[in-house]
């Protein structure tokens, strides 16, 4: 039976960096793309980063129970939802996965594959490391939207709070200070559990 190895932890935390060096060092690790309802940045592609679907789209595969799990962010320029859908990306007969998610992801998608099935590696960062970062990846938008930054900075202790971490059974954690170091241990806790 394979694995959802689930990348966890506040925004600028250095998720998407590990994901894509995990993926190196695992190729045999399937990925899994997200949906989200919020707009393509500069530099994404549809079908890479996430799907980029419609409300609309969304009312649709929610209609159809497809939908395995949502999440809704009130943003400066509306509701975002950010979504997983049962799509045929995963069989966990076959495969292991790599995916990101959020705590409350990591719950709905344990709840749907069952408690054996996830795996979180649960990223932390200093608060005021991740907020440089965010502004230095917004910073090279054609419109920075540091609103935004502000509004997913201050969200993210509630989401990611001390008492939801300990309430999902998340014991081990992976400081992200030196990419290299977090990454070994990372890497070594995957291999012991696949």
């Amino acid at each position: 039976m394979g694995k959802i190895f689930c990348l966890l932890g506040k925004s600028a935390s250095g998720k998407d960096t590990l994901f894509k060096l995990i993926k190196e060092a695992f190729p045999q690790l399937r990925t899994v793309t997200m949906y989200t309802t919020r707009p393509v940045r500069e530099h994404e592609q549809d079908g890479v980063e996430y799907y980029f679907v419609s409300d609309k789209r969304y009312q649709e595969l929610e209609a159809a129970g497809r939908v395995i799990e949502c999440r809704t962010y009130q943003t400066i320029a509306g509701p975002w939802n950010y979504f997983t859908v049962d799509d045929g990306q995963i069989d966990l007969k076959r495969h292991s996965y790599l995916m990101l998610g959020t705590l409350e992801s990591f719950e709905k998608i344990r709840e749907y594959y069952g408690r054996t099935a996830l795996y979180p590696l649960y990223i932390e960062l200093d608060d005021g490391l991740r907020l440089e970062r965010s502004i230095a990846r917004e910073r090279i938008q054609s419109k920075p939207n540091y609103r935004e930054i502000c509004r997913r900075f201050l969200a993210d202790d509630t989401d990611f709070s001390e008492q939801n971490i300990r309430r999902l059974g998340i014991t081990k954690r992976y400081e992200n200070i030196e990419l290299g170091v977090c990454l070994e241990e990372i890497r070594r806790d995957i291999e012991s559990a696949l």
